[in-house]
């Protein structure tokens, strides 16, 4: 290593090339692998997605095998660069889904499948284990969607999986050192595991020791926009790409699509409407709170208070799939079963004549962080259609992130006044509409729905210095569509049901555990 450099910057000396006008952005998500390339302007040039399966082996599980994360990428990556000039290619940038994680022997190979962020098998070691004190640390209030909880059930279920175990590795680790043969990850992929102390930015070593395992067992944590390292002939030859293209620490799912939107200053915050509902706002400055869940930041430095709720899409889907018929669904084209439920929908007036929808159909997570949370469809009667509970469950998950952003504000005291929308659930005009009346503010659809890969290449372009810095690499290739504003008419409407909806989870939480027994002993 050169004298006075940081491996980082070692690194990001080696692989600096001459300057190209494209980068290469990679989306790992939970349903597939997206890549986009996209020009410095923020254009997209050509899209490519591969899919993922995912397993339910037992109530409360959900699980990947690792193998598919890189067979994926190379397929999404090679059908979306063909046919363009390598040399056009400044550096390629992971984005991944946060908290999942695979346990890998010494030569690379999972001795299980990978745990989900969705997997909730870990309550019991959540209620052992959970503290102010870890919460205080890792800025994540105690629940089963951090890997460190989920370590400590496969310490006490699978200890022979665990004494195999020679690697732990988030989405984004994993396909990197694929990539480049390293066993490096960026801190803002890594930190939502829960090992990370947010305020020195390095694994702590008191929560490595609670759940058995060692710093030599993770990858080493680089910031977010700094060189990872370079392609390998090997890796080169599977994505159809050339070696030495650099390789660009990326950042969670959440944080690149804050920075694929722009969202670099108080006051504003991004929402992902996707699997789940997440949205999140900046901060230069580290609290912790059982309002919100913080992050490491995209910018190197900062920090995202995200609020999280485990509906979205994920919803929509098993909406669809519950009360529209197979041979229905079949026919339809994409986007056309969305549409036909939306339409159904707009037909019945806001409020839903009465029908509330509570959407803990995965638990709660923000600001209750309740595992054994479950959803409920409240106050149905004959009146009520299809049309009545579709649209229910979407003033549902608007109602809950109203719940969250009330509370998170109040601890901030930091008013949001406006969001920027994205994400596949960001199409619906019905939903956004629903979204700004809800909340009061007004909802702006990012221009780009892919804002995950936008923010991904956002971070290749700063990495190799096409841009001064990350920041204006945000500001340059962002850009916003149409403002849904709040429709003044419907407040009483919407404060009323709003009302009646904030009472029904602490008015049956006592309820959950009796359920939850039931359940498991079915």
């Amino acid at each position: 290593m050169s004298p006075g450099l940081s491996p980082a910057l070692e690194r990001r000396a080696r692989v600096y090339s001459m300057p190209a006008d494209l980068f290469i952005a990679i989306d790992c998500s939970t349903t597939g692998v997206k890549c986009i390339v996209w020009d410095a302007s923020g254009s997209a040039v050509s899209t490519a997605r591969a899919s993922l399966g995912l397993t339910v082996p037992m109530p409360g599980a959900g699980e990947q095998d690792p193998a598919e994360w890189w067979s994926a990428t190379c397929e999404a990556v090679e059908r979306a660069t063909h046919g363009i000039d390598p040399a056009r290619f400044g550096s390629l940038c992971v984005a991944n889904q946060r908290e999942t994680f695979a346990c890998l022997d010494a030569d690379g190979v999972a001795v299980r499948p990978a745990m989900l962020w969705l997997d909730s098998r870990a309550g019991a070691e959540v209620e052992e284990f959970g503290s102010l004190a870890i919460h205080e640390t890792t800025g994540k209030p105690p629940n089963t969607t951090p890997a460190f909880y989920k370590l400590l059930w496969l310490q006490k279920h699978e200890a022979e999986n665990m004494a195999k175990t020679r690697h732990i590795v988030d989405v984004h680790g994993y396909v990197t050192q694929r990539m480049t043969g390293l066993w490096s990850t960026s801190l803002a992929s890594a930190d939502p595991l829960g090992l990370v102390d947010l305020a020195s930015g390095t694994y702590d070593a008191g929560l490595l020791s609670i759940a058995g395992i060692t710093v030599d067992q993770l990858s080493e944590l680089v910031s977010p926009g700094d060189a990872l390292g370079a392609l390998t002939a090997d890796a080169a030859t599977q994505l159809g790409l050339t070696a030495g293209l650099a390789v660009i620490a990326g950042a969670g799912d959440g944080q690149a699509a804050a920075l694929g939107a722009d969202i670099s200053r108080p006051g504003v915050a991004y929402i992902n409407i996707g699997t789940g509902l997440v949205s999140g706002c900046y901060s230069e400055s580290y609290r912790a709170d059982r309002a919100y869940r913080v992050l490491t930041g995209p910018i190197p430095g900062t920090f995202s208070y995200e609020l999280f709720v485990s509906g979205g899409t994920y919803l929509v889907n098993w909406f669809s799939e519950t009360f529209v018929d197979k041979s229905v669904r079949d026919t339809l084209q994409d986007g056309e079963l969305e549409l036909m439920l939306g339409n159904e929908a707009a037909l019945v007036a806001p409020g839903s004549d009465g029908l509330l929808v509570l959407p803990y159909w995965n638990g709660a997570l923000t600001p209750y962080w309740d595992h054994l949370a479950r959803g409920m469809i409240f106050g149905i009667t004959g009146i009520h259609t299809r049309g009545h509970i579709y649209r229910a469950l979407l003033e549902g998950l608007c109602f809950e992130l109203r719940v969250c952003l009330g509370l998170a504000e109040e601890v901030t005291g930091q008013r949001i006044d406006t969001f920027v929308a994205m994400g596949g659930g960001s199409k619906s005009a019905l939903w956004c509409q629903m979204m700004a009346d809800i909340l009061g503010r007004p909802i702006t659809v990012s221009a780009e729905s892919e804002t995950t890969c936008l923010g991904a290449g956002m971070l290749a372009a700063a990495g190799v210095g096409h841009f001064s810095s990350i920041r204006d690499a945000s500001e340059s290739m962002s850009s916003l569509g149409f403002t849904y504003s709040p429709d003044a008419t419907l407040t009483p409407v919407y404060d009323e049901r709003f009302e009646q909806y904030r009472q029904l989870y602490p008015l049956t939480r006592s309820l959950l555990p009796a359920i939850q027994s039931e359940a498991v002993h079915a």
